[in-house]
């Protein structure tokens, strides 16, 4: 249902299902996949594209054109997937020609309260992002990586999968698969067990990638010297494997 008070621009395409609550503002390029859900006083700016089943509280803005002061007017877009909770106040900026003109988000994350994603940013599945974390431009966090509240992310830092930051974290970094991070500047603060064993993971990769973070941080190697002391086991196991591949592409650095 399509509330009266609401504007829906003639050139916006709207799939079945779909609620949009009163003095909600659905501009032109604006696609919105079935099942959607946006309440009262939000904004979808486009071209933006949104999957199926998105939950889009109050006051959020979503698609609106990049803080980047290189931005000038490019066509550029935000792609968002499915099953995602965005909350009040939430701002999703789209991309930048400089990069790959477009910021996308995965299926089934939790942005809360206040959460910044800005340009050319690409997040993951399952990602849980708290009350006022925010991202810089071109930032990526990995699936199922958690950001506590108030967290900050340098521009351009990655962020592996199932990786888990604490309140008030400053990352200038990148933050490695599977490690937790506080601080600021965050460091590592140990491996995210308990996310391994939520998600299912055997016991023999939560000891090999135990084994594999105490390579890498707890011995008097060199990051390089690791990540040759780890090839072995990366061959052995997909999530050392992950890991290692993580750290050997990283542009910034992995936080230390």
């Amino acid at each position: 249902m399509i509330d009266t008070l609401a504007f829906v621009h003639p050139d916006a395409k709207i799939g079945k299902n779909v609620t949009i609550g009163p003095w909600s503002y659905v501009g032109a390029g604006v696609e919105i996949g079935d099942d959607c859900w946006l309440s009262s006083h939000v904004v979808v700016k486009g071209p933006t594209v949104i999957g199926k089943g998105n939950r889009i509280f109050q006051f959020a803005s979503v698609g609106e054109e990049c803080q980047d002061k290189k931005y000038a007017g490019e066509p550029t877009r935000l792609i968002i997937g499915d099953n995602n909770v965005i909350r009040e106040h939430v701002t999703i900026h789209r991309g930048t020609v400089q990069d790959n003109s477009e910021t996308r988000i995965g299926s089934n994350n939790l942005f809360m309260n206040y959460v910044h994603i800005a340009h050319d940013c690409v997040v993951g599945n399952n990602v849980i992002m708290a009350n006022n974390a925010s991202i810089a431009g071109h930032v990526h966090v990995g699936d199922w990586a958690i950001l506590g509240g108030m967290t900050g992310v340098h521009q351009f830092v990655h962020i592996g999968a199932h990786a888990f930051t604490a309140g008030c974290s400053l990352l200038l970094q990148d933050v490695p698969p599977f490690v937790m991070a506080a601080g600021q500047p965050a460091i590592p603060r140990g491996l995210n067990s308990e996310g391994m064993k939520r998600r299912g993971f055997s016991k023999e990769t939560q000891l090999a990638v135990r084994r594999a973070y105490k390579t890498l941080y707890r011995s008097s190697l060199t990051v390089e010297e690791a990540v040759e002391a780890l090839a072995e086991d990366a061959q052995n196991d997909a999530q050392v494997k992950l890991l290692v591949e993580f750290v050997k592409s990283s542009g910034r650095g992995i936080i230390r």
